[in-house]
């Protein structure tokens, strides 16, 4: 059976996708295909010769499903105290979706982006702390991910208000021809130890573009929050 999904709002955007939140499973969320950037599209925006490569090596669903049950035959049940849960495609009226874990705050609203936090709020001790643990979780396991974006990790708060724990929800997987996971430990955790040095780079960028009337770019900002 379809899932209906067209004539709901999506809560979040990305470059190539839309999220919805599962409408029997407010735990829960799907990720299609924006309508109006096809797989064809984004073939034809690269260059020579990676615009010779087939349609589905363009398809994020397919490449994120990938990505996350390898993720979870290398690391188990670790890995999820800071990246969200992939529970498989489904289908919808909008195409092939993929359900993925829905971080909420314990009010029941969705959890906002790091790079939302950070632009309300500034950097504050308790960010500066749940960014420490994030980081030090982050290298020890040696978790193998592209560029770690401010707007692909939440913050998902407690029912106090306070900062539980950081998510990452995209932008997982390795880089290059060789799986990270193939490489000396010593070389994955270097690679860990070099994304944790970005997000910390950009997390600076984003503090130093708070005196900015607008927020930097869509990315990262709520569409709604969902909440009860």
């Amino acid at each position: 059976m379809s899932i209906t999904l067209a004539d709901l709002a999506p809560f979040a955007r990305g470059g190539n996708r839309l999220c919805y939140v599962y409408p029997a499973d407010r735990g829960r969320c799907i990720k299609v295909r924006r309508p109006d950037f096809t797989l064809e599209d984004r073939r034809r925006k690269k260059g020579f010769p990676k615009n010779l490569l087939p349609l589905s090596h363009f398809d994020d669903n397919r490449e994120e499903f990938q990505v996350m049950a390898l993720l979870d035959r290398l690391y188990g049940e670790p890995l999820y105290r800071h990246v969200s849960r992939c529970f498989g495609f489904v289908e919808t009226d909008m195409g092939k979706g993929l359900a993925s874990e829905l971080i909420r705050d314990a009010d029941g609203a969705v959890s906002q982006t790091l790079k939302k936090v950070i632009w309300d709020e500034g950097f504050s001790e308790q960010c500066q702390q749940a960014v420490a643990v994030f980081a030090q979780f982050w290298q020890s396991y040696s978790i193998p991910s592209r560029d770690l974006l401010l707007h692909n990790i939440v913050v998902q708060r407690d029912e106090q208000g306070d900062i539980a724990r950081l998510v990452v929800i995209d932008g997982l997987g390795s880089q290059g021809l060789i799986p990270t996971h193939w490489m000396p430990k010593e070389l994955q955790v270097k690679k860990a130890t070099k994304k944790v040095a970005n997000l910390y780079k950009r997390i600076e960028t984003l503090l130093g573009q708070r005196g900015q009337e607008q927020f930097p770019g869509y990315h990262g900002e709520l569409l709604h929050n969902d909440k009860p």
